[in-house]
């Protein structure tokens, strides 16, 4: 596969603020038509790799191509096939939601009637062709954030950039900038999100970058990583804590590593029983088995994915650097040999978070 199958190419890109690396030798390839989600603490990098791919700021080393150009050597041809909705909106709060998409329309050089039929296009497709004239001070924050989103649209970009768009929004509200985004995916634009909101990429992203250090330490499926973090787990929960020994043993003999599980762990305050296995169906199946022939009944019986927190955690909290690595490097799949790499990245991403600590690192929005 070459460069032009991809929306997004980045290879070994590096960005310093005076002594602190925002980037570090970051790799990242995005592929046409989905939603990639890049998720790191601040500081990690996020909005520096945005601001980078859409022409806003230059790199001081690597590669980086969007739609096929280079950001340097061709950074007109890359603004005409992109879109970029930043952390605060955009938008006029004095006009209404026409007369700024026409205003932007205008500034796009679309000429005045064609600025007027987009604007009008845009509103219907966002679902504020009812606002009228109302000026956009008096939208919500959801109606807002959408106006700001049909704004980086007027241009009908390839490629559209989402640094955080949904950062202090309620969750109605974020769910209206979802159903936008994936409407926008079906229609075939490709998305580059940057989100703190956890539930935001697993709902959204087809494939997520995790960024640390300036690096990516782990790229997948949001399965994936869920995956290569700790598979799947059942949990049971008992209405008598006394039990928890009786029934850990009973559970161990089962689906324990005698039986190609996991170790069985208890925590007595929340009388929960929990064991890692290697197929989520048979292991409920089986843990229903035991607990009917025991004669003992759960208060709750459930299989457990890793959450996204807990990846993001493992990944870039303080144990990053010491862990088993994550689901692989950029653009391979998750197994044994990603894995590794992930693990190897974290290590250096826990290095280089120690070193942004230790010379006191730019704030993100600064040097993010």
């Amino acid at each position: 596969m070459t460069d032009r199958d991809q929306a997004i190419v980045v290879e070994a890109l590096h960005k310093h603020y005076g002594t602190t690396a925002a980037l570090d030798g970051l790799d990242l390839t995005v592929a046409h038509g989905v939603v990639h989600g890049v998720l790191g603490p601040n500081g990690a990098g996020k909005t520096t790799l945005v601001r980078i791919l859409s022409t806003l700021l230059r790199h001081d080393g690597g590669r980086a191509e969007v739609a096929g150009f280079d950001v340097l050597r061709q950074p007109d041809e890359v603004r005409l096939r992109i879109g970029l909705l930043g952390q605060h909106a955009a938008v006029d709060e004095e006009l209404g939601g026409r007369q700024n998409l026409e205003m932007f329309g205008r500034l796009c050089r679309l000429g005045a009637r064609r600025a007027g039929e987009r604007a009008d296009e845009l509103l219907e497709q966002f679902g504020l062709a009812g606002t009228g004239r109302k000026a956009v001070r008096h939208y919500s924050g959801g109606m807002r954030r959408r106006l700001d989103l049909a704004a980086g649209l007027v241009r009908a970009p390839r490629i559209l950039f989402l640094d955080e768009p949904t950062t202090g929004l309620d969750p109605r509200a974020r769910t209206e900038v979802w159903q936008a985004v994936r409407s926008l995916v079906d229609d075939g634009t490709t998305v580059l999100l940057t989100t703190q909101y956890l539930e935001e990429a697993d709902q959204l992203a087809d494939r997520i970058s995790v960024v640390d250090g300036g690096r990516v330490v782990a790229d997948g499926t949001p399965d994936e990583l869920k995956s290569a973090t700790g598979g799947d787990r059942i949990d049971v929960v008992l209405h008598d804590v006394g039990q928890l020994g009786r029934v850990a043993a009973l559970l161990g003999e089962a689906l324990g590593p005698a039986a190609g599980g996991g170790v069985v762990a208890a925590d007595a305050e929340a009388r929960r029983l929990s064991v890692p296995v290697a197929d989520r169906m048979a292991g409920l199946a089986q843990a229903v088995r035991v607990l009917a022939a025991a004669g003992i009944e759960a208060a709750d019986l459930a299989v457990r994915r890793p959450t996204l927190d807990e990846v993001f955690l493992h990944l870039t909290g303080d144990g990053a650097g010491g862990g088993t690595g994550g689901a692989g490097d950029t653009g391979g799949a998750a197994g044994a040999g990603s894995s590794a790499a992930a693990a190897a990245n974290a290590r250096e991403a826990g290095k280089a978070r120690e070193a942004r600590k230790a010379g006191n690192a730019e704030k993100e929005g600064t040097a993010v």
